[in-house]
């Protein structure tokens, strides 16, 4: 590794570590703000500190890309669950997508009364001496662990049943009625549509056609 890019992964992490204490006194107050531990994988190479502080843009992928995603946040799934099951800590969502400064292997985490910024070193200390040795990818990725603060990740369909009556945005590959944003209030699941309510109509949206839902300004309870 060059000296340049010794001198930005330092600076990287200094930022990095005050944001980490930031959050988490921010979280002590309403127990809502997201806790980060981000860290580095052995396969990165070069740091360019280019995200803009509180605000992550994702670059779209090539439908290639998109497959090799998923089968990454598959193997991910699978590899995270039995780690997050055994420290009783529920396994909200893995998303892998690339950032301004690089790929991002994302994964949201969550237990009864919040999680901590000590939920999220364990899980991430752990997960990655498992990912080095399990998780076969070419890219140079971070690895990142939080809690899922108030606009909290829907994966599962059975999330969508969880949190009916919650209000939530839902992105789509394929349009509906020439819409592929939607937001409104969870209605539940129809066999394997997911049905929200948007204004006075229901919308029914294939469950596998969703890439992105999130709750809007979860407060914590379920």
């Amino acid at each position: 590794m060059r000296l340049k890019h010794v001198i930005l992964l330092a600076v990287y992490y200094i930022r990095h570590i005050f944001f980490d204490l930031t959050a988490l006194t921010q979280m002590r107050g309403n127990g809502l703000q997201p806790v980060f531990l981000f860290l580095m994988t052995e396969r990165f190479e070069r740091l360019t500190p280019s995200r803009k502080k509180g605000k992550r843009t994702e670059v779209p992928l090539p439908k290639a890309s998109r497959l090799k995603r998923d089968e990454i946040i598959s193997k991910v799934n699978e590899l995270a669950g039995p780690l997050c099951d055994a420290a009783e800590i529920e396994l909200v969502y893995t998303e892998y997508q690339r950032e301004p400064h690089g790929m991002i292997l994302r994964v949201y985490i969550d237990k009864p009364g919040g999680t901590t910024l000590q939920d999220c070193t364990h899980v991430s200390r752990q997960l990655q001496d498992i990912l080095d040795v399990h998780l076969d990818v070419s890219d140079n990725y971070y690895l990142e662990v939080s809690s899922p603060g108030v606009n909290r990740p829907l994966g599962k369909l059975s999330d969508f049943l969880r949190f009916k009556g919650r209000q939530a945005k839902i992105k789509v590959l394929q349009p509906i009625d020439g819409q592929k944003k939607f937001t409104g209030v969870l209605s539940g699941v129809l066999q394997e549509a997911v049905a929200i309510q948007v204004g006075d109509r229901i919308v029914e949206i294939p469950y596998q056609d969703i890439t992105r839902a999130r709750l809007v300004n979860y407060n914590g309870d379920i």
